[in-house]
């Protein structure tokens, strides 16, 4: 990632601020970006740290023009958008099957999860484009690929990600735009971890039963796969959801 540019969202935590330091530690210059201004600086700072280069960009991806805003900051502060890690998230804090679920909710984890990344994604490819191209991952989810009881908004929303960047990849593949998905599974967040407590004992048993490697993945193993995805190894791979969880969708 040596003398490129990009930026990470929902970078303060988790599987983003994995990525945004992956990103810094191969020679990326990163963008950081989540709606928890506290939690974000605290990503640039561990990047600065380490010797890395990072500025940090309050945005809620649920709306459209901070999202441009956004991207506009990254281009000016760098230059150039070489790279996209559109990885900001919610699950929503309310499941149950779709005939319980609160309207209010559903809406909620929409707007995030799948219109956040569309908003992404619309500025991105164009100042991409104008820089002769460049490369995105989207965060999906193991839950983008297969059901997950209680759950229909993530549900929905994941596998809604796929399709926008099966979508984008067509698009602006001939405009030098790479476009793909990582598909994570049972990481060891704060995300899962709360999402585990309003499970049934029975759910949270079969999900460790059905890992093949029988341990959760770590978020630098998601932000080691993205890095990937965006580097000149992969410059001809786009339109795929690479799942990186243990052989979970196996």
């Amino acid at each position: 990632m040596e003398k490129k540019a990009g930026l990470v969202t929902g970078a303060g935590s988790g599987i983003g601020r994995a990525g945004a330091i992956a990103f810094a530690n191969h020679g990326g210059k990163v963008i950081v970006s989540d709606y928890n201004e506290d939690s974000g600086k605290e990503t640039v700072a561990l990047i600065k740290e380490a010797g890395g280069q990072a500025e940090f960009f309050r945005c809620d991806v649920s709306e459209e023009e901070q999202v441009k805003a956004l991207v506009d900051f990254a281009v000016g502060a760098y230059g150039t958008l070489d790279f996209a890690f559109n990885n900001a998230g919610i699950d929503g804090g309310c499941f149950a099957p779709v005939g319980e679920m609160d309207s209010a909710v559903f809406d909620r984890v929409m707007k995030i999860n799948l219109y956040g990344v569309f908003y992404c994604m619309k500025y991105e490819v164009l100042a991409m484009e104008a820089n002769g191209g460049g490369a995105i991952v989207n965060t999906s989810s193991s839950n983008g690929l297969i059901g997950i009881p209680r759950n229909p908004p993530y549900n929905a929303s994941k596998f809604g990600v796929i399709g926008l960047t099966r979508n984008g990849a067509i698009d602006y593949g001939q405009k030098g735009v790479r476009v793909n998905a990582l598909a994570p599974g049972p990481t060891a967040t704060t995300m899962l971890t709360g999402a585990l407590e309003h499970q049934p004992p029975e759910v949270k048993e079969a999900m460790y039963a059905s890992l093949p490697m029988r341990d959760l993945l770590e978020p630098e193993d998601q932000a080691n796969a993205a890095v990937w995805l965006c580097s000149d190894q992969a410059r001809m791979i786009t339109g795929v959801t690479l799942p990186v969880d243990g052989g979970f969708t196996a």
